[in-house]
């Protein structure tokens, strides 16, 4: 394609994203669900034209990157700390770690009964399917309730960077002993450190910078950072959360010598800029990535019966799994927290990073895509359905 026409193309699908947003603030379908079926159009219409393209799944994993540590970041941002929101961090926590651990033996079981292959390689292949991305739970999350939104923020948030800490774990000790888990404290040790060393200086470096230039500098250094420690199987995006929620609490810290060296009278303003960004950015780096998700996927693969039945099988789980931890555990309203447990961005990226020699035939994008669309299609009607409830509601005591 000539240049005009690429950027006809990349400006023409930026657009169409907006235009899904708008629709989604609408309907309560998620605007990634609708990405996914115009990365499969697109595709077919390739096809059907013999257009010669390149291989954007090379640069797949590198743009999910960078939209989970922006989503995140931008989640973060959003969220105001004060004591009495300890209960809902510390019950968001449990949540996450809970359900995933049972929902990861579940569906380990699940790949060894079909496989037949060892449970180790099955845990491998398991845990992708276990995350809740944040990257669709945080924008569907939206149109509910400030307390439920808050939840969860923290729980996908907390989910994503637990499932990255497992995940990591497993990949790395296909022995498990005490050794392991002690390597596991060192690691999360230096991650902590990190983490407050580099809330520290991005907040010194905003209030020094001058140049007209700082928002992409400060997000740039954020992601240098997170490659650094993700380069050394460190789980970094501790620190993409960390520094999102000190950013926005740094007034909070009643030190004199912090605030007298840190804090200055333009920071809120600065963090209005630096949330609007980090949210445009977000929405850039899901645009795309969603549709060349949905470009690379194979259709064929979703016509084949067993996919369909072992994807059935493991939303059977997943749900079975949240419905009992909130009935039994939680002991909170159903709806509509047990419909916001989309797959989706992470599940993608953890599925890319297996290694080759443990990855199991059969368990393919094809299966991933079934979860990840039909999980996207089951909270948006109940987003949908709950939104009615309490409108409903409303009304009534209105009356």
């Amino acid at each position: 394609m000539s240049t005009y026409t690429t950027l006809i193309v990349l400006s023409g699908l930026v657009i169409f994203s907006y235009l899904f947003d708008l629709l989604a603030g609408k309907t309560r379908i998620p605007s990634v669900l609708l990405l996914l079926f115009l990365g499969i159009g697109l595709r077919q219409a390739v096809l059907y034209f013999d257009i010669n393209i390149l291989n954007f799944s090379t640069i797949l994993p590198t743009l999910g990157t960078l939209g989970l540590i922006l989503i995140v970041f931008e989640g973060a941002l959003e969220l105001r700390y004060s004591p009495d929101k300890n209960a809902v961090i510390r019950k968001a926590f449990f949540s996450a770690f809970f359900i995933l651990l049972a929902t990861a033996f579940a569906v380990t079981y699940l790949f060894h009964q079909l496989s037949g292959k060892g449970y180790y390689q099955c845990l491998v292949n398991a845990i992708p399917f276990c995350v809740v991305s944040s990257a669709i739970a945080i924008p569907s999350a939206a149109s509910i309730n400030r307390t439920k939104r808050e939840f969860i923020i923290y729980e996908s948030s907390f989910s994503d960077i637990l499932t990255i800490v497992l995940f990591n774990f497993i990949v790395r000790n296909p022995h498990i002993n005490v050794g392991s888990f002690t390597n596991l404290g060192i690691e999360l040790g230096i991650i902590l450190v990190m983490a407050l060393a580099a809330c520290l200086f991005l907040l010194f470096l905003i209030g020094r910078i001058t140049h007209h230039v700082k928002f992409f500098l400060i997000i740039s250094i954020l992601v240098l950072v997170y490659a650094i420690g993700q380069s050394f199987h460190l789980s970094a995006l501790i620190i993409v959360l960390a520094l999102g929620l000190f950013l926005n609490n740094a007034n909070q810290i009643k030190l004199p010598k912090f605030r007298k060296h840190f804090l200055y009278p333009a920071l809120p303003a600065d963090l209005r800029q630096l949330f609007q960004l980090s949210a445009e950015s977000a929405f850039l780096m899901r645009t795309f990535f969603f549709i060349i998700f949905g470009f690379t996927m194979e259709v064929a693969q979703l016509q084949d019966w067993s996919t369909l039945l072992i994807g059935g099988i493991i939303l059977l789980a997943i749900y079975l799994i949240r419905l009992l931890y909130i009935t039994l555990v939680s002991k909170t309203d159903i709806m509509p927290e047990l419909v916001i447990i989309p797959r989706g961005l992470i599940s993608v990226l953890l599925y890319y990073n297996l290694p080759p020699q443990y990855k199991i035939p059969g368990i393919e994008t094809g299966l991933l895509f079934i979860v990840i669309l039909a999980t996207s299609i089951i909270m948006s009607i109940g987003l949908l359905v709950s939104n009615r409830r309490v409108e409903s509601s409303k009304e009534f005591l209105d009356v």
